[in-house]
C-alpha cells in the first residue's frame, strides 16, 4: 500500500467517524456451543452414570424439611439414611424445569437472558486476600474492597454481573458478613449481583434491604436482582445442612439460586475427568430437583463447578488445561439437559496479572465460552487459585473477555460478507479495500478494538513511555475509582438501611474526595 493511499484512508476514516454506527460486535448473550469436548455417545454414558448415582447411591445428610418434601414428591430414604432420587423423577424434573429466564440487573439496562447456550461472563469467588493497590502486597480483604471492586465492574462492559469476589474479613460475625456483603454490592453497581449466604437467617435478614432498594415491600420479588449462591453439597454426595436451609429460604423468597457443586478432582471428586463431571451433575441435579419441588417456577442455575487438584501436592489448580476441559464438558452436559447453567473459568494460579495469568485465563475461558456456558463465573479479577484478587486484573480481564466473546460471535456468512461485486470493484479499481463503503460499514459492527492491549508501532509505544498493560490498567483503576460513585440508591433509602443494619462501610468512603482514591 502506498503512502498516499494510507493518507487517503486516514482522511476518509476521520471524515466518516462521526456517522459510523455505535454498534459493538460483542454483546451479552451471543450463542456458543460449537466446541464439544464430548461425543454424543460419551454424553449419554455420563448421563447414565448421573441417573445411577442419584437412584442407587443418593445423597446423605438431607435436612428434615427437604427430606420430607422430597419423599412426598416420590424420593425415598434408604437404610443408610441416604436420600434416593428415582430415575423417572429426575428425568421428569429435568424436563419441567425452566429453560431460560431473565437475570435482572438493579438497573433494567443490565438485564440478561440466561439459557439456550447464550454466553455471559462475570465475577465470582471468595478470595480472603486482596493485592493492595499501592504496595502490591496481599492483605486481608475488607468491605471497602468489595465496594471498590463493584464500582470498577460497574464500568466494565464485558463483565455482565457482579458476584461478590472477596470475603470481607472486617465483619465481626457471619450475619454481619452477609449483610455487609449485600450492602456493598448493591451500592457499588447497577448490574445483577450475587452473594453466598451462610444460612436461612442471612436470607431472611437481607430481604427488607433488597425490597427497600427495589422500591418497597414485595417489589424485589417482581424483579429479583440478587442471586443466592448456594453450595448445597459437600462432595462427594452429601448435603450441606446450613446451605440447604439457605437454599430453601432463598427459593421461598423468590431469589434466583446458583446451585454449586464444587468437588476437587482427585480429592473430593474422581480423578478421572468424566467421573468428576458425572458426580458434579448428579450433585447439582439433586439440588435443582429440591428447588423445583419447593417452587416449580424457581430460577435455578445448574452450576457444575468441579475443580482440579495438582495431584503432586493436592493443591487446587484453577489455571490448568484439565480445568478448561472440565468446565467445557460441564457446559456441554448442561446443554444436553437444556438448563441455564454456570461453570468456572479464568481462575489463574498466578499471583500476578502476568503472562501466566493471561494464558491460563485465555484458554480456560475460551473453551467454556465456545462450549456454550450460560454463565462463566470467576473469570475476572481472580489470582492465586481463587485465594486473591487485584483491581487491575478486572480491567485486564475485561479486555480479554471482549476478545474471547468476539470469537464466540464467529464469522458472518451472508450475501454482503460474500459479495462478489465488492471484490470485483476493488480488483478492477483502486486495488485495496481501505476506502470501500463495506469497510467503513463494518469497522464497528465486525471489529472489536481493545482498550488496554497495545497495537501501536514500537516507536509510538516507546515515545509514550513504553508502558506495559498493567500500567495502563492501573491508570484506568485510578480514574474509575476516583470518579465513579454510583448514586442509584436514594439517600433516604440508604439512611433507612443504615438505621436497620450494622453497616460497616462509612458513608464518607462512598463519596469522591475521600482521601483513598
Amino acid at each position: 500500500m502506498t503512502a498516499p493511499a494510507v493518507r487517503r484512508m486516514n482522511r476518509r476514516k476521520r471524515a466518516t467517524s462521526a456517522v459510523l454506527p455505535s454498534v459493538s460486535p460483542v454483546l451479552p448473550g451471543m450463542v456458543g456451543g460449537r466446541y464439544q469436548p464430548l461425543s454424543a455417545s460419551e454424553v449419554e454414558r455420563i448421563h447414565e452414570l448421573v441417573l445411577r448415582l442419584l437412584e442407587e447411591l443418593g445423597l446423605s445428610q438431607a435436612t428434615a424439611s427437604l427430606e420430607n418434601r422430597a419423599v412426598a414428591a416420590g424420593c425415598w430414604v434408604d437404610d443408610d439414611r441416604r436420600l434416593r432420587f428415582p430415575r423417572a423423577l429426575v428425568e421428569d424434573m429435568i424436563a419441567r424445569t425452566r429453560r431460560k429466564f431473565t437475570l435482572h440487573g438493579i438497573d433494567p439496562v443490565h438485564d440478561i437472558e440466561i439459557g439456550g447456550r447464550r454466553v455471559h461472563a462475570g465475577t465470582g469467588g471468595a478470595a480472603p486476600t486482596m493485592m493492595d493497590f499501592e504496595t502490591g502486597k496481599y492483605r486481608e480483604s475488607t468491605v471497602a474492597d468489595l465496594y471498590d471492586v463493584a464500582r470498577l465492574v460497574d464500568r466494565l462492559d464485558n463483565i455482565h454481573w457482579y458476584h461478590r469476589s472477596v470475603v470481607a474479613r472486617d465483619a465481626a460475625s457471619t450475619l454481619d458478613l452477609d449483610i455487609n456483603t449485600t450492602y456493598a454490592c448493591l451500592q457499588g453497581t447497577t448490574k445483577s449481583i450475587a452473594v453466598s449466604y451462610t444460612d436461612s437467617a442471612s436470607i431472611k435478614a437481607v430481604m427488607p434491604m433488597l425490597d427497600a432498594v427495589a422500591g418497597g415491600e414485595g417489589e424485589f420479588r417482581k424483579r429479583p436482582f440478587c442471586t443466592a449462591v448456594c453450595c448445597h453439597v459437600v462432595p462427594p454426595m452429601r448435603f450441606a445442612t446450613e446451605s440447604c436451609e439457605a437454599l430453601e429460604a432463598a427459593v421461598e423468597a423468590g431469589l434466583p439460586i446458583l446451585l454449586v457443586a464444587a468437588g476437587q478432582a482427585g480429592a473430593t471428586a474422581p480423578a478421572a475427568l468424566a467421573g468428576a463431571v458425572a458426580q458434579a451433575c448428579a450433585e447439582v441435579l439433586a439440588g435443582l430437583i429440591l428447588c423445583n419441588i419447593i417452587d416449580p417456577n424457581c430460577r435455578g442455575i445448574f452450576a457444575t463447578w468441579p475443580f482440579v487438584s495438582d495431584l503432586r501436592t493436592g493443591a487446587m489448580s484453577g489455571g490448568s488445561g484439565e480445568q478448561a476441559l472440565l468446565s467445557a464438558a460441564c457446559a456441554q452436559m448442561a446443554s444436553f439437559y437444556d438448563l441455564p447453567n454456570s461453570v468456572p473459568a479464568g481462575m489463574t494460579d498466578s499471583k500476578l496479572p502476568d503472562m501466566q495469568a493471561g494464558g491460563e485465563k485465555g484458554y480456560t475461558i475460551s473453551l467454556a465460552a465456545h462450549a456454550g456456558a450460560s454463565m462463566i463465573h470467576e473469570c475476572a479479577g481472580m489470582q492465586g487459585s481463587l485465594m486473591g484478587t487485584s483491581l487491575e486484573s478486572y480491567v485486564l480481564d475485561n479486555d480479554l473477555l471482549g476478545a474471547i466473546l468476539r470469537t464466540v460471535k464467529g464469522v458472518e456468512v451472508s450475501e454482503d460478507s460474500l459479495n462478489f461485486d465488492v471484490i470485483r470493484d476493488v480488483v478492477m479499481g483502486e486495488g485495496h479495500y481501505l476506502g470501500h463503503p463495506q469497510t467503513f460499514s463494518r469497522m464497528k459492527t465486525d471489529y472489536l478494538y481493545p482498550e488496554i492491549a497495545d497495537r501501536r508501532s514500537i516507536s509510538e509505544w516507546e515515545d509514550a513511555g513504553a508502558p506495559d498493560a498493567r500500567d495502563v490498567a492501573r491508570d484506568t483503576v485510578r480514574k474509575v475509582l476516583a470518579e465513579h460513585y454510583p448514586g442509584h440508591i436514594p439517600g433516604r433509602v440508604d439512611a433507612q438501611i443504615r438505621d436497620a443494619y450494622n453497616i460497616i462501610l462509612p458513608k464518607a468512603r462512598m463519596r469522591a474526595g475521600n482521601g483513598v482514591w
